[in-house]
């Protein structure tokens, strides 16, 4: 029985994975945790998180994965801001590993985020929130990122623990980063249809790059015969909008950003055997449910993890047992103040 605690980059590129047929994985029992959306400055966050710093240091977790937004939607975009997210995790005592979201780069357009080339804020996050191959925390793991250091697609990673593949993807709120006319352009934006235009060749380009980093874990985890599989991003891509008699407004090619992903992902899914969690932010509301193929059509080896966010200063704990049915037990961790 061979056991891998983690699979560093270089072992993937020696093609370790093309030998998964004769690979045996030890049934271990570990635990993660999982938080993001925080700390929010117009909340007042900040006097709240040495709390849930300490609760998740106190903790069991093996690492913690952050679903994005380290700020608000609503304040500046400055380069601090990145800088205090970094000070942030790695005041945990166990690996964090960090996944982008639409306040830090998507959202940076508007007016009241001090107007920036939300471009130039994303290639500003691979160069500095991406500078080495290793995660975030006092301890640290390497992760194989799809791009270059602090270059295109560096954000997306992936690492594997006891034989489970997590997945980091750049998959942010706002729609993407698709944007659908020229009103939607310019609303309380430095944008103009030009720079929107670009947008949307990086939103499309993005996303033929994240399906593809997805559709390679996919395989990963099928050659390794892998219990389960975690993907991770933050935008919330409509999963509790309505399915209506005329359309499934989540679905919707014309306006939704994540309808080709999420199609990708069903088809993923229908082809593996093990259990899938896929977690995102944004909403802010802790959920676990279902959602796909619809509300009324089960999925079934696929679970929809919500996490907490801002003013909700919370995080989640997820067990996991690759020799169980579910593999994913998934439980809330309510942080009191002192």
């Amino acid at each position: 029985m061979r056991h891998f605690s983690y699979l560093k980059t270089s072992l993937f590129a020696l093609g370790l994975v093309a030998l998964s047929t004769s690979v045996s994985y030890a049934e271990t029992k570990f635990t993660f945790g999982l938080w993001g959306d925080m700390p929010y400055a117009k909340a007042k966050d900040q006097d709240k998180m040495p709390a849930l710093l300490d609760s998740i240091n106190s903790s069991d977790i093996a690492f913690s994965i952050y679903d994005g937004d380290i700020k608000d939607g609503s304040s500046k975009c400055t380069d601090d801001v990145f800088a205090d997210a970094t000070k942030m995790f790695n005041t945990l005592k166990q690996p964090t590993v960090y996944v982008p979201g639409d306040n830090e780069w998507t959202d940076c357009h508007r007016t009241n985020n001090g107007g920036y080339d939300q471009l130039e804020r994303l290639s500003f996050i691979r160069k500095t929130m991406f500078s080495t191959p290793n995660s975030y925390g006092q301890k640290t793991i390497a992760l194989e990122h799809q791009g270059k250091i602090g270059e295109k697609f560096v954000e997306n990673t992936r690492f594997v623990r006891e034989g489970i593949i997590f997945v980091g993807l750049n998959v942010p709120g706002s729609n993407n980063n698709k944007v659908l006319d020229d009103k939607e352009c310019i609303n309380k934006s430095a944008r103009t249809p030009e720079i929107c235009a670009v947008g949307n060749k990086e939103y499309e380009e993005r996303d033929a790059a994240n399906v593809a980093w997805m559709a390679e874990s996919f395989k990963i985890a099928r050659d390794t015969k892998a219990a389960g599989i975690v993907l991770v991003w933050q935008g919330d891509p409509g999963f509790d909008l309505p399915e209506t008699e005329e359309i499934d407004e989540r679905t919707d090619a014309g306006h939704s950003g994540y309808t080709n992903f999420l199609a990708k992902l069903v088809s993923e899914t229908e082809n593996y055997a093990g259990q899938v969690l896929i977690v995102h932010g944004d909403t802010h509301f802790f959920k676990l449910d279902k959602p796909l193929y619809s509300p009324t059509k089960v999925l079934p080896n696929l679970t929809r993890l919500q996490t907490f966010g801002s003013p909700s200063i919370h995080w989640v704990r997820v067990s996991v047992d690759p020799a169980s049915a579910n593999v994913f037990t998934v439980d809330p961790v309510i942080v009191k103040q002192k």
